[in-house]
């Protein structure tokens, strides 16, 4: 859990200060936002070949490459301003952060004690939050330059890697030895809305910081008070996810999950007036991060539930596919309704994606009404 928080420290100390460097430097909205999605994209291709990598080489030492080639992307952001090879930097990043994200969130469904599930998975997705708040205020907090805030983070990544090398990290295990093996189609088929909750939360809490944050250089911001828009998602994300995980080992989840699509439609919509007014710029990226980590935690915890008998890394491997589709989906589609429309364009393709959400709970309240607890098990 602490190394791939410190991995969530050093991306979004990292992004913010990548994102305000190419706008800087000349780029499109649109090529920002492409950037920003090629490691979502990376992940999102190779969690069909993740459960075979964790066969072949073990959980522990996928988890330990993982973080290897994480450092290597980030070492070589330091050496190179190229907008060419740094896209293939974050590729090489992506399939790093495939096999370190799919590990850890595997490790922790499997391990938790049902009883706990909410509450300690909300616990690490808040220690995450902390990450994701923390890392775009140290530009501003340590006064670094771009330089200086990658070297940064390649120090953060390698701490990780460090931390994990004790010979203990190789005998976690993600399932049980005579569990049902579930593959990563049969859980897309068996909880598509629960994948669709997950896309929806990449979307906002990992998918619009780099745009959101180029956005506000583009209104004006110098590079720390953009760069703190991001630190603001990050916030919000930090402080919902442990109550998020407390509510969801006491209330039903359908009504969680209907609050946070009308909680993310209000503020979509309230984005349309962040140039007339800029402070939406951080309340909005605080809502997105709050309610984005929020619906990524709430699938986190049913799949605990729901793949407690098979395997682990399918369930948690689907999810981190809807997620992650979300975080790329989200910068390259926002990139360019900014470029082509601005704040209303990105207001209105938001609060259709909010109110998707809140369609498909409502089809699933339709198809199975009364039928499931907070902890995603059958009544009966």
């Amino acid at each position: 859990m602490l190394g791939t928080a410190l991995v969530v420290l050093s991306f979004s100390l990292l992004n913010p200060v990548l994102a305000v460097r190419l706008q800087t430097m000349g780029a499109s909205a649109t090529a920002i936002g492409l950037f920003a999605m090629l490691p979502f994209a990376c992940v999102v291709l190779l969690m069909p070949v993740v459960a075979q990598v964790f066969h072949h080489l073990g959980v522990g030492r996928a988890y330990r490459l993982g973080l290897g080639l994480e450092v290597l992307a980030c070492m070589g952001y330091l050496l190179t301003e190229h907008y060419g090879l740094w896209c293939a930097l974050a590729l090489l990043s992506g399939i790093g952060s495939a096999a370190a994200w799919s590990a850890t969130e595997a490790l922790i469904a499997h391990n938790v004690a049902p009883s706990h599930r909410g509450r300690l998975t909300g616990l690490y997705q808040a220690i995450l939050g902390a990450g994701l708040a923390v890392g775009p205020l140290l530009p501003a907090l340590l006064k670094l330059s771009p330089h200086e805030a990658k070297l940064l983070a390649t120090l953060g990544l390698a701490c990780a890697l460090v931390l994990n090398l004790a010979p203990a990290v190789n005998r976690l295990r993600a399932a049980h030895e005579d569990a049902a093996r579930t593959g990563l189609i049969a859980a897309l088929r068996w909880r598509p809305l629960l994948v669709w909750a997950a896309l929806v939360g990449g979307v906002f809490e990992v998918g619009l910081s780099s745009v959101t944050t180029a956005y506000g250089s583009q209104l004006g911001l110098g590079m720390a008070a953009a760069t703190s828009i991001a630190g603001a998602l990050g916030m919000g994300s930090f402080l919902l996810q442990y109550p998020t995980g407390w509510l969801a080992d006491h209330l039903d989840s359908q009504k969680l999950f209907a609050w946070a699509g009308l909680i993310l439609l209000a503020s979509c919509l309230a984005f349309a007036q962040a140039p007339h007014w800029p402070p939406l710029l951080w309340l909005c990226a605080a809502v997105w991060g709050a309610v984005g980590g929020a619906l990524y935690t709430l699938c986190m915890i049913r799949v605990a539930h729901d793949f407690a008998h098979t395997s682990a890394v399918a369930g948690t491997s689907a999810m981190i596919a809807g997620y992650t589709a979300g975080g790329a989906l989200g910068p390259l589609v926002s990139g360019m309704v900014i470029d082509w429309t601005g704040a209303r364009g990105q207001s209105w393709w938001l609060a259709s994606l909010a109110a998707s959400l809140l369609l498909a709970q409502w089809a699933q309240a339709q198809r199975c009404p009364a039928n499931s607890r907070a902890d995603g098990r059958p009544r009966h």
